[in-house]
């Protein structure tokens, strides 16, 4: 039963990683990657869609983006989206299809992106941190010994200090990343 539990905290911190990686993956570094539009949502005939569900994006060229949708009729709202978005992307709607040619990231841009980046490990140590709580508070709950408890807390502690490093070391990779010129 007690194992149980790590192999749940394991699970969740893992899902954890991923999101955080994944939320990492969208903030641009300067070259065109597709999954930095990920975070758009377009009203699509009154209902909030996706980019992705609405369009295909390819990169033809190192800094630049193509989306071709399925419906030309939404071209309009993706243009829209894409503007009123806070990524600083300029779209270029030829009446087909959108290119967006990625600029190159001034000095203030990359702090900014490096704020973001840091706000989103910070999110990340807070899910870990409750997940820390949620297992803690289900050791609490079994009917074992005071030793074994401790000796579980003290397992669940170590799991957080490894995400909370593994978090870290993740965000210095991207913030020299978005650093590097």
């Amino acid at each position: 039963m007690s194992q149980d539990i790590i192999k749940m905290t394991t699970e969740k911190m893992e899902s954890t990683m991923e999101v955080v990686s994944k939320r990492f993956l969208t903030v641009r570094a300067g070259r065109a990657n597709p999954s930095s539009l990920d975070c758009i949502v377009v009203s699509y005939y009154g209902v909030d869609t996706p980019l992705k569900q609405l369009a295909t994006i390819s990169v033809p060229e190192a800094r630049q983006l193509l989306i071709k949708p399925y419906d030309k009729g939404c071209l309009a709202a993706i243009e829209k989206a894409i503007f009123e978005s806070d990524l600083g992307y300029t779209p270029n709607n030829d009446g087909e299809s959108i290119r967006i040619i990625i600029p190159v990231l001034t000095e203030e841009r990359r702090k900014e992106l490096t704020k973001q980046v840091k706000t989103m490990a910070e999110e990340g140590k807070v899910a870990i941190r409750n997940i820390r709580r949620d297992s803690n508070e289900e050791v609490e709950k079994q009917e074992i010994g005071e030793d074994e408890k401790k000796s579980l807390t003290d397992e669940v502690q170590n799991l957080v200090n490894k995400y909370n490093k593994k978090i870290e070391d993740m965000l210095k990779e991207k913030e020299e990343e978005l650093m590097s010129i």
